[in-house]
């Protein structure tokens, strides 16, 4: 009979060996995602006044850092694996928390997940030249699109990697976050040096302006909130992250303001090369 792994001093069995860099990586990698993409013209929808729109992802970012400071300083005191779990708990109790646990594994969890894996395999479909919404197979007389299959096969390859080990996992999750950094960075320094545009300058903005109700520009705020959410998944891991008292509220500030100022960076290379008025356009 295998002898259990002991407790470290915080409690936890699970082995440490995600280091600063990779730990930033959770952060980054778990938030950057779709959002970014079909969130802005979404938004410019409801705020279709360039100094508001660009007030309303600042406004974001600001309310996002809060949310991580906050949880760098949660995760610091609690440095196991569990996130808000573990949060609620250590606060209010089992119940809670166990109540809480349920409704992240059987509602929170799937429905968001099911969200970015349809919009991944929307796009996935498109750059290959199919149609998302075709009928790949029919179950039981219900047809399945085509993104909701590569969706599903999405969220089990995930599933998959995660579960060979924290070692691999680390290392797919890495990668994948360098990419969608060096593909958005990429994105944001080839759209200011080849684009034309003159959204950006002050004649333009002045042209921009609009009158937005409190209404849209706080249903603008939620959409904003989801294209930031994910940063708080680094919580889930803690018990997994080396030196945890240093390294999760450094990963929490690294990641999250990164994050933060590349989504206002390509926000603004969004409105220099297509005018406000153009992406609400439908």
């Amino acid at each position: 009979m295998s002898t259990p792994t002991p407790l470290d001093r915080w409690g936890e069995r699970l082995p440490r060996r995600l280091g600063l860099w990779s730990a930033v990586a959770v952060v980054v990698g778990s938030t950057i995602g779709s959002g970014i993409f079909r969130t802005p013209a979404a938004i410019a929808q409801r705020v279709d006044d360039v100094p508001l729109f660009l007030l309303s992802w600042v406004l974001g970012g600001a309310v996002t850092l809060c949310g991580a400071l906050t949880y760098a300083e949660l995760a610091a005191l609690f440095p196991r694996s569990g996130g808000i779990y573990v949060f609620i708990r250590e606060a209010f109790g089992p119940l809670p928390a166990f109540l809480f646990g349920w409704a992240e594994l059987l509602i929170i969890r799937p429905g968001a997940y099911g969200a970015i894996s349809i919009t991944s395999a929307a796009y996935t479909l498109r750059v290959l030249g199919l149609d998302p919404a075709a009928t790949a197979v029919s179950v039981a007389g219900q047809a399945v699109r085509a993104e909701q299959l590569l969706a599903a096969l999405f969220v089990l390859l995930v599933a998959v990697v995660n579960y060979v080990g924290i070692h691999r996992a680390a290392i797919v999750q890495n990668v994948s976050t360098a990419l969608k950094v060096g593909a958005l960075a990429l994105l944001v320094v080839l759209g200011f040096a080849l684009g034309g545009g003159q959204g950006l300058g002050a004649g333009a903005m002045l042209a921009q302006r609009a009158a937005v109700g409190l209404s849209p520009f706080l249903l603008a705020m939620v959409a904003i909130l989801w294209a930031y959410d994910g940063w708080g998944d680094l919580a889930f891991v803690g018990g997994e992250v080396k030196d945890p008292q240093r390294n999760l509220p450094r990963a929490m500030f690294i990641g999250t303001g990164s994050v933060v100022a590349l989504y206002l960076a390509a926000n603004l290379v969004y409105l220099h090369l297509i005018p406000i008025q153009r992406s609400t356009a439908r």
